[in-house]
C-alpha cells in the first residue's frame, strides 16, 4: 500500500484489534454510502451559506460583532471584547450547544446533516442572547 520509502513498519510491527474485520467495514461501508446516497457535501455547502447570511445579518444588527468567518458548516463569531463565555452559557441555557473557542469569539459546528429550519432556531437564539448582552 505504501512506496517502499514509506514503508517503515515490517511484518508483526504494527496491529490493529478492530481495524479490518467485518463489522467495522460493514460499518465504514453503511456510513460512506449514507453520505454519498444524501449528498451531505451538497447539504454542507447549501445551509453553510445560509447559515453564514444568517450569522452578518446579525453582524449588522450588533455593532460588537467585528468578524464573521467559516467555511462550510464550520463557521465563527468574533467580538469587539471578552463577552464570549457570556455569550456561550446563555446559549447553553437556551439549548443551543456552541463552543467558545478565544474569549471574545464563539464556534458553531452544527451536524452536517442540519437543515434550514434548524439553522433559523440556532440564529433565533444567538439573537435573543446577543440582545441580552447589550443590556
Amino acid at each position: 500500500m505504501a512506496k517502499e520509502k514509506a514503508s517503515v513498519f515490517t511484518p508483526g510491527e504494527h496491529g490493529s484489534t478492530f481495524g479490518g474485520n467485518a463489522l467495522t467495514c460493514a460499518a465504514s461501508y453503511a456510513a460512506l454510502k449514507f453520505i454519498i446516497d444524501n449528498n451531505i457535501a451538497g447539504n454542507v455547502l447549501k445551509v453553510g451559506e445560509y447559515l453564514m447570511e444568517g450569522l452578518k445579518n446579525l453582524q449588522r444588527k450588533f455593532p460588537f460583532i467585528t468578524n464573521v468567518r467559516g467555511r462550510g458548516l464550520l463557521q465563527a463569531i468574533e467580538f469587539d471584547s471578552d463577552i464570549g463565555q457570556d455569550a456561550l452559557t446563555a446559549c447553553l441555557h437556551q439549548g443551543l450547544l456552541i463552543n467558545c473557542v478565544k474569549p471574545n469569539a464563539l464556534r458553531l459546528m452544527p451536524p452536517l446533516v442540519i437543515g434550514n429550519d434548524e439553522v433559523d432556531r440556532a440564529l433565533d437564539i444567538l439573537d435573543k442572547v446577543l440582545s441580552g448582552l447589550t443590556d
